[in-house]
């Protein structure tokens, strides 16, 4: 495998941002960590993820669809899309690697989303290898092992070097690309980095937390269940988990009447809101407990039902960080569980 001492890490980001965009995860003042556009300087974080994700930059929270123009009773319509740039996504975490496969089935699916499809084309993803996991991690319920992520190229950290593998085409043109900043090196020491992170994963509090008693074919079961009453009770609805969340995809479609024209946008959307699908006849979920168990329900049920078992949660522990009455998908799991 191909190396570079950390050390010299700063130089090779010089390098891949003079050819391309490069994003890296630094810290921000409040000592959270989030991506940033790369500046000659600027450190790699030492956290172990990102406040928002990776999806960002596949999928924005905010932008524009179309413009309109008035002319008297003409209207022009303007496309405004753009061929992206290429870029460069550095140090995304397996978690949210994993949930590229899940945006992709939603946005890559026909009617192909041109906008995200655009963005998959031109971004090349470089994961990171988690080697210290955190508690509100359980990316292993979902099958996801973060000593060996995904994405197009994958890093991985002995302590003293950052060794390169290409897991498909598009990884091995940009580790191509960089090669003449890389040395061979021996990776045996990686495997005793990978077995200890192995080894802090099976210790961890959501160890055991399976998904074996949920699943498409368990609509009934959890739909109409009672216990929705009381896990939503507490629930501010402030869409705090959605916005977080690396795998949700709702989003809303407005115009922007700007006074010589229309904008068309969307944005980001959460079914936690109570406008959420609104429509003239009004909201098809009127209270805090059916948007409550819509977001589970999709994430533990509706999605497998429909992606051959695959579910749409990724075990990143985001929602159990943020939420503020501390309510997340785990709860909800281990509360609704049917034995």
């Amino acid at each position: 495998m191909l190396k570079i001492s950390k050390s010299k890490l700063g130089g090779l980001f010089d390098a891949i941002a003079a050819k391309q965009t490069l994003y890296i995860p630094a810290d921000r003042e409040d000592g959270e960590a989030e991506y940033k556009k790369y500046e000659s300087g600027m450190a790699l974080t030492k956290k172990l993820n990102t406040v928002r994700s990776a999806k960002d930059f596949f999928f924005p929270q905010t932008e524009n669809l179309a413009e309109f123009r008035l002319d008297g009773k003409n209207i022009e319509v303007i496309d405004v899309r753009k061929e992206s740039e290429d870029f460069v996504v550095f140090g995304v975490r397996a978690c949210d690697a994993r949930s590229f496969t899940i945006l992709d089935k939603v946005f890559l699916a026909e009617p192909v989303d041109s906008f995200y499809k655009n963005r998959r084309d031109h971004g090349t993803i470089v994961t990171m290898a988690c080697t210290k996991p955190a508690e509100t991690c359980f990316c292993k319920t979902f099958g996801i092992d973060p000593t060996v992520p995904e994405g197009d190229a994958a890093c991985f950290d002995d302590g003293e070097s950052i060794f390169f593998l290409a897991n498909n085409e598009k990884g091995q043109a940009f580790i191509d690309s960089i090669a003449s900043m890389l040395e061979e090196g021996d990776a045996t020491k990686l495997c005793d980095v990978q077995e200890k992170a192995r080894a802090i994963m099976e210790k961890l509090p959501l160890a055991n937390l399976k998904t074996d008693n949920f699943g498409g074919d368990k609509l009934n079961e959890y739909f109409n269940s009672e216990k929705w009453a009381d896990l939503s009770e507490a629930c501010l609805g402030c869409g705090t988990c959605t916005f977080v969340c690396p795998t949700c995809q709702c989003y809303d479609i407005r115009d922007f009447d700007t006074g010589h024209g229309i904008k068309r946008f969307r944005c980001w959307d959460s079914c936690m809101y109570s406008d959420f699908t609104k429509m003239a006849h009004g909201n098809p979920r009127l209270t805090q407990l059916e948007r409550f168990r819509q977001r589970f329900m999709h994430k533990l049920v509706y999605f497998p039902a429909n992606n051959n078992g695959e579910f749409g949660c990724v075990g990143c522990g985001r929602c159990l960080s943020k939420c503020p009455i501390s309510m997340n998908i785990v709860k909800v799991m281990k509360a609704l569980e049917v034995k």
